[in-house]
């Protein structure tokens, strides 16, 4: 891909094909404000449009306390109905931009992931996270409910009836409580969330991706054959 500024997020490509992208809004915990919804949105459009050399995305929030505290509910704080309307349209379209993203990504999960951070992090296809994280879905305190697709991908991540439980209590969960239900494939020690042990383990992930590919198998039978491969990116 191009890359480019965006106003709320910060990316750094760490190695050839690894793209680190950095929710960057520390003062109000990496709360997601209208802005950061268009550049998410636009970041995984462009990914879908052309990825580049980037092969997996690695995404985490700014800071050790918070992944993202969800909607900034000082920017939404008198808002119309209508300019409410607008705004969630704007995180439809997000949403469903980062599941059709092509590229793999990783939630590295650094603090509070509550409400649409949560949502954020289950559309991740993979997620590690820190011992102090913590996890929630709040809309309900909110007199609403979860709108970036938490219905649908929590019930898949742990279950029917304890999704029930987190969606109509709001009552946050643990780390611990994550990587029992399935939410997070592991809990890291602190200060080794983004080492070595755990690229090592996404590089496994992204490995097994490839094993059914027309690459791999063009790769092999043209070593075979004694040939230049000619791959084709499928």
């Amino acid at each position: 891909m191009q890359t480019r500024d965006f106003e709320t997020l910060t990316l750094e490509t760490v190695d050839e094909h690894v793209l680190v992208v950095t929710l960057d809004r520390p003062d109000v915990r990496n709360a997601l404000n209208t802005q950061m919804g268009f550049d998410l949105r636009d970041l995984w459009t462009e990914l879908y449009r052309d990825a580049g050399a980037a092969r997996c995305v690695i995404l985490t929030g700014r800071g050790d306390k918070a992944f993202c505290a969800g909607g900034d509910l000082k920017e939404r704080n008198g808002m119309s109905d209508d300019d409410w309307r607008r705004q969630h349209a704007l995180f439809e379209q997000m949403v469903r931009a980062q599941m059709d993203c092509p590229v793999p990504i990783l939630a590295a999960v650094n603090g509070a992931a509550f409400a649409g951070g949560l949502e954020i992090l289950l559309g991740c296809d993979f997620a590690y996270a820190a011992p102090h994280a913590r996890f929630a879905l709040t809309e309900v305190t909110l007199g609403i409910i979860p709108g970036a697709a938490g219905t649908q991908t929590l019930p898949r991540a742990i279950g029917l009836r304890r999704a029930k439980e987190v969606v109509l209590t709001g009552r946050p969960f643990s780390a611990e409580d994550a990587l029992a239900w399935g939410v997070v494939k592991r809990v890291c020690a602190d200060g080794r969330l983004l080492d070595l042990k755990n690229g090592y383990d996404f590089e496994i992930e992204a490995y097994n991706r490839t094993v059914g590919t027309e690459d791999r198998i063009e790769g092999i039978r043209a070593f075979n054959e004694k040939r230049t491969p000619v791959y084709k990116g499928r």
